[in-house]
């Protein structure tokens, strides 16, 4: 009889292992908690698989997902929020998740004189232009990026902080290795391309990747992006660049 029981209650055990390491479709809907109102186009990120779905024009999602994955909710105007896969999510279904509403306080806008003559040819020539960057691809690799100062070894300079073992890239680059082997991930998701190219505020990247937004303009820095770049860049943008340098850099250190 007892051992009965040890072989049931082990039965039991690895069938609930077994079920919370199973990939399954997860759906649910999404609602503003102000009306309960559906809310389409909302972005819906698995963190733990980096896969992304988005809800349709009644609010529904499915995206797949094990027990215990988190799911991220990301909408313009909406507090982002995070929500644990349970069993009881994946034994019931059709979840109801809401999303708050969030105030956004317009600054004032001040408007200046720009000059313009209605000339093309003439206006055109007054944009600012920073001369003191440049873009810079190494040979065998894909794309390029923004350098530093456009003086005579700005390239060998950044290829050789790259190669520098010391250097606090590297440093930073091996620190986050695990992390950032995310990126290749999610650069092959439509959804969560999509969803980082109409976002500023590096909340999402700050989630997917694993890391502090302080690290992440310090990686930007670091490979010598510009302030301007680092400031006015969407999330996709920022993602894409931190990519690339971190593939140029593996290939430099090997």
């Amino acid at each position: 009889m007892k051992k009965s029981i040890l072989f049931s209650l082990c039965l039991f055990y690895f069938g609930c292992v077994f079920a919370q390491d199973v990939m399954i479709s997860v759906s649910g809907g999404v609602q503003n908690a102000a009306d309960d109102t559906s809310l389409a186009n909302v972005h819906v990120v698995n963190i733990n698989t980096v896969k992304g779905a988005i809800t349709d024009a009644d609010g529904k999602f499915v995206i797949d997902a094990r027990v215990n994955d988190t799911l991220y909710f990301s909408f313009i105007g909406f507090k982002s929020l995070k929500a644990r896969v349970t069993n009881d999510w994946i034994n019931y279904g059709d979840i109801k998740v809401k999303l708050t509403e969030v105030g956004i306080a317009l600054a004032e806008v001040v408007v200046s004189k720009h000059g313009l003559t209605g000339f093309l040819e003439i206006d055109s020539n007054n944009i600012p232009i920073y001369e003191d960057r440049v873009r810079y691809a190494i040979p065998g690799l894909e794309g390029a990026y923004e350098g530093g100062s456009s003086k005579p070894n700005t390239v060998s300079r950044a290829v050789k902080a790259l190669l520098n073992p010391v250097s606090s890239i590297a440093n930073l680059f091996n620190k986050k290795n695990n992390q950032l082997k995310r990126l290749r991930k999610i650069k092959e998701d439509d959804e969560i391309r999509n969803l980082l190219q109409d976002k500023f505020d590096r909340e999402t990247l700050v989630i997917l990747l694993g890391v502090e937004k302080e690290e992440i303009d310090q990686i930007l820095r670091q490979c010598n992006y510009s302030k301007q770049f680092i400031n006015a860049a969407n999330d996709l943008q920022i993602m894409d660049a931190i990519s690339e340098c971190y593939e140029e850099y593996k290939v430099l250190s090997r």
